[in-house]
């Protein structure tokens, strides 16, 4: 058997699914709740820095509330989560303050992290919470955030905090023992997936849909949150929250559940936040000359190889470098707004300034405001 990632693992990103949190809806589980915080205290006592991403604000709020399923309406849930959240940190203040560690609540959304200052202020603060022993819980501000701003699922944030942080290893408890190569509850000769490669395109195949009534994720988002996870050279493992001593066992090298591996080359700091965009105001669509400028000679995006623009954004937004079928390849940051990119598309640099009556710079988007995604 294999050793388990988390062994030498030095900072760790724990995410716990509504489902664990909330004993399947039935309102916060305060038994599970302490045998993870006894776990983290004991593995901060090792020397680990520890953040834990939990879920649960809108299904405890739901419980409280005493409505009998998750309403769809934005407003409700934004209420559901206002009410929930406070129980939720309420429960892990109690907890973490009885094995002598102080915890912290930090709410995010997309715009937190899409905002290059922000961003980094985050990462500072998370930081500086990890150096004073206090365990940061992270949760998406549900109580704010818009489907313009929202990242969607708490596996999601999960890696982007453990991109934000730099951690070594993000670890997804969840109700299952890990990902099978079926549904196994239609499939019986379905088999658990112990050690792949984060981002193998065959893991997508091999996840379904959302699972749970609670949550908004599935196996899906889990898979792709190992392969953004991967980006900034961290390992993934998914596994069984309901497993007794789970988190120890794991930091002790006992390899349980699924280990999504990274093996790619670690992006840059800056390179890092353009990839993990979620959300970007329009697109760039290229030829293929300018595809292989980019991929293979790591060269700027030049006007003259654009043939359209899509969206609305401004000079300094985040777009998506596309190919002609649609493919994105890429993203970065743009030198010129979208209403200026459509008059100076397919022309080379040296006309810009007699399209525009001006040149602020001869690229659409320099190689150094670059990330590849292919």
């Amino acid at each position: 058997m294999s050793v388990s990632v988390v062994k030498h693992a030095r900072r760790i990103v724990v995410k716990v699914g509504s489902s664990l949190v909330t004993a399947e809806g039935r309102g916060l589980d305060h038994a599970a709740l302490s045998r993870w915080a006894e776990q983290i205290a004991a593995l901060t006592g090792q020397g680990k820095e520890v953040v834990l991403v939990s879920s649960g604000a809108i299904a405890e709020g739901i419980a409280r509330l005493g409505w009998n399923k998750r309403p769809k309406a934005i407003n409700a849930l934004q209420a559901a989560a206002a009410v929930g959240q406070m129980g939720l940190v309420q429960a892990y203040e109690t907890i973490f303050r009885a094995h002598g560690l102080h915890a912290a609540q930090v709410l995010l959304t997309h715009e937190d992290l899409a905002d290059r200052t922000r961003y980094l202020n985050a990462r500072s603060t998370l930081r500086t919470l990890l150096e004073l022993r206090v365990v940061p819980i992270i949760n998406e501000n549900d109580t704010v955030a818009t489907d313009e701003i929202r990242l969607g699922d708490n596996d999601t944030l999960g890696a982007l905090v453990t991109n934000l942080i730099e951690a070594d290893c993000l670890i997804i408890l969840t109700d299952q023992p890990g990902l099978y190569t079926a549904d196994p509850r239609k499939a019986p000769d379905a088999t658990l997936v112990m050690e792949a490669h984060a981002g193998d395109p065959e893991l997508e195949h091999m996840a379904g849909g959302a699972g749970s009534t609670l949550g908004t994720g599935g196996m899906l988002t889990k898979i792709l949150a190992a392969k953004r996870a991967a980006r900034s050279g961290a390992h993934t493992v998914i596994c069984s929250g309901r497993e007794e001593n789970i988190l120890l066992r794991l930091a002790g090298g006992e390899a349980i559940g699924t280990q999504l591996v990274s093996r790619q080359e670690t992006l840059a700091a800056r390179r890092q936040w353009l990839a993990d965009h979620l959300q970007m105001r329009g697109g760039v669509v290229i030829d293929d000359g300018a595809v292989r400028a980019l991929q293979e000679e790591g060269k700027s995006l030049l006007p003259v190889g654009v043939k359209g623009i899509t969206g609305n954004f401004l000079r300094g937004d985040v777009v998506a470098i596309v190919d002609i079928e649609g493919h994105e390849i890429a993203r970065g940051l743009t030198n010129y707004s979208s209403s200026e990119a459509r008059r100076i598309a397919g022309v080379p640099s040296t006309s810009i300034e007699a399209e525009l009556g001006y040149m602020d710079e001869p690229e659409l988007i320099h190689r150094d405001n670059l990330v590849m995604l292919e």
